[in-house]
């Protein structure tokens, strides 16, 4: 089977999962609408999605999702949550233990994005962003705004890198 050449189209079988880090949705606090709004997103740019899953502000158990969703063989995996300066904020620290190769400009794109279109606070978002196997890891700030801003950034950008997750070329 070839791998796919062009980098202007999803392929119709890209897979993404979504993850939120929160203790307070995780113990139904407040609802998850940083996920809901991630995963909608994903959806709308042509991923079969799953999620989002929720799980607490926990290194050991947000590494296990990650580590479950690169084993199945998700294209992309989405984080929001846990980005921030909060003592309980960790997911940069769980992202940091499965990332292969680091892609530091599409976390900068991100934060840049958020910064340069009214949210100055984006630029304290600790989000990381690589490749673990042939998945993209990607995090994300714990509001609809930053899933937003995210999606601006990444939609154009997704097609291309999961052709070259999957082995395609240069165009």
């Amino acid at each position: 089977m070839s791998a796919p050449s062009d980098h202007s189209e999803l392929p119709p079988d890209a897979r993404a999962m979504v993850l939120t880090a929160s203790n307070r949705a995780y113990a139904g606090v407040y609802d998850d609408r940083s996920g809901k709004a991630l995963a909608e997103g994903m959806a709308a740019l042509g991923f079969d999605v799953e999620g989002p899953h929720v799980r607490p502000d926990d290194v050991d158990e947000l590494e296990a999702v990650l580590r479950a969703a690169v084993d199945a063989g998700f294209d992309v995996v989405l984080t929001t949550g846990g980005t921030g300066l909060s003592p309980t904020d960790v997911t940069p620290e769980a992202t940091r233990s499965m990332i292969e190769r680091e892609a530091p400009g599409i976390a900068e794109a991100i934060r840049r994005y958020g910064a340069e279109n009214g949210v100055p606070t984006s630029v304290l978002s600790r989000g990381l962003a690589g490749t673990a196997g042939r998945t993209l890891i990607v995090n994300l700030p714990g509001s609809t705004g930053g899933v937003k801003d995210a999606l601006a950034v990444l939609g154009p950008l997704l097609p291309h890198v999961v052709s070259q997750l999957r082995g395609g070329d240069h165009a």
